[in-house]
This record gives C-alpha cells, sequence and structure tokens, in this order.
C-alpha cells in the first residue's frame, strides 16, 4: 500500500471489467485502488489491459499535486466516442499510477467485479454493511409526533455511518408519509425511494429491491436519525452529524 498526502494506493485482488458500447474497454485481474476521495476508491487499471486502440489523447492536461499532470483521454470504440473518459498520470510522483489509466465511472455503460455488475462506484473493502435482526423497540417522532414504533426493527451497521433502524412498514404512520420523486443509488445497499413528512422532504426511505447482501431490508423504512426524534429502548437518541445533517 502506497499513501502520498490523501492518496491512497493499493492492489485489488478483484477481476474489474469495465464496458462501453456493448464492448469490454477494460478487463483486469490486477486493479489499483487509488483513494482519490475520502469515502471511496477509483478503478486504476493497468495499461496493459485496456483494449487496442481505445484510448485516444485528447490533448488536454491538468496539474494535479498528489498525482501529477493528468493526460486526459477519450474512449473510442466501434459505435462512436466517449470524450473525456479517461485520465492517466505517466510521470505521477505515484510510481504505480504511471502505467495505469483511471475510466471515468459514468462515462463506462456498465462496470462488473467478477462476474456481477456493480453500480454507483467501486466498493471499498474497508467497508462493512451488516444488516441484523433485533428485538429492541425503537419509536421514532418527528415534531412530537410519533410516526413510527417497533419491536422487529432490521438495524444496519454501515462503516463510519450511524445505526440505521429499518421498520416494516405496519408499524409505520404510513398516512403520514407522501412519496417523493427522488431516488438514490448505493453500491451496497441498492436504489432508495423517499418519503416526506409534512414539509420535511426526503426524511425517509427505503428499498424495494436491495442487493443480495442487503436483502434484509427489503420493503422496510428507515429514518434519518439526523432529522427526526429515535428512541431505542426507551433511551432518546443523540441526533449524529453527518454529510446528511
Amino acid at each position: 500500500m502506497t499513501d502520498r498526502g490523501r492518496v491512497r494506493v493499493e492492489p485489488g485482488a478483484k477481476r474489474v471489467r469495465a464496458m462501453l458500447d456493448g464492448q469490454y474497454v477494460a478487463d483486469t485481474t490486477t486493479p489499483l485502488l487509488v483513494w482519490e476521495k475520502p469515502y471511496y476508491p477509483t478503478y486504476y487499471i493497468p495499461l496493459s489491459d485496456i483494449a487496442d486502440g481505445v484510448l485516444v489523447d485528447s490533448g488536454q492536461r491538468s496539474k494535479l499535486p498528489s498525482r501529477g499532470e493528468a493526460v486526459e483521454y477519450a474512449v473510442v470504440t466501434q459505435a462512436g466516442t466517449r470524450p473525456d473518459a479517461a485520465y492517466a498520470h505517466p510521470e505521477s510522483p505515484i510510481q504505480e499510477l504511471r502505467s495505469a489509466v483511471a475510466l471515468r465511472w459514468d462515462a463506462m455503460d456498465h462496470w462488473f467485479e467478477e462476474d456481477e455488475e456493480v453500480f454507483v462506484h467501486p466498493r471499498d473493502p474497508y467497508k462493512r454493511v451488516d444488516v441484523l435482526r433485533s428485538s429492541r423497540t425503537v419509536r421514532v417522532e418527528i415534531d412530537g409526533v410519533t410516526v413510527a414504533e417497533s419491536s422487529n426493527p432490521t438495524l444496519l451497521f454501515e462503516t463510519s455511518l450511524p445505526t440505521r433502524y429499518y421498520l416494516p412498514m405496519t408499524d409505520v404512520r404510513m398516512d403520514l408519509l407522501t412519496p417523493t420523486d427522488t431516488v438514490t443509488s448505493c453500491p451496497y445497499k441498492g436504489d432508495a425511494n423517499y418519503w416526506s413528512v409534512g414539509e420535511r422532504r426526503d426524511i425517509a426511505w427505503g428499498y424495494r429491491f436491495p442487493v443480495r447482501e442487503s436483502q434484509g431490508i427489503e420493503g422496510l423504512v428507515c429514518f434519518y436519525n439526523e432529522k427526526v426524534d429515535i428512541t431505542v429502548d426507551g433511551v432518546a437518541g443523540e441526533r449524529p452529524n453527518t454529510v446528511f445533517s
């Protein structure tokens, strides 16, 4: 593992493939995981595992002190050209990056880890999600009104986030919840749909079809600890301070 400033680099163990226009433009069993951001890694692919002829230098350059000058590429397939779809640091102070290229996640049509498609961004090997049934009594209040109370919650423990309490719809005042058109995606849980309560928009969410690892939360409702009052076994919890506050 290499640390350089805020950038961490380590080898990955999964086979990683990227598809564009029905064509695999990258296929590697030796990806690099590069934490360009603190929240999740980026996949860098060895140049030798990029399909021949798909990278075209766009002529654009940008300075990145931690990784060195970035060379921008378009990705070309038989169906067309995707501009600004990749970048590399051939003269990086981080040696491992000099012979690798990063394909921009959203510029690709599909990503696969082994033979399973993965969405949103690479899954962090240091991120863990545990879904556990519980018999604790959980009560949710908004402005003094009880909107949910259950002795059959499912607790979701996710690295770096507060415990989330997922409750059966039968234990939630669904008459107080109004569905919105908001949808968010998570590589560890799937696509979430949201509800508002009064003027508090998108304060609760649920997963109709979670990914396999998180199927225990299917059809349940969760409220932001940061925005409501949650009591567990009679003990009031503090509102955590997170990016969702």
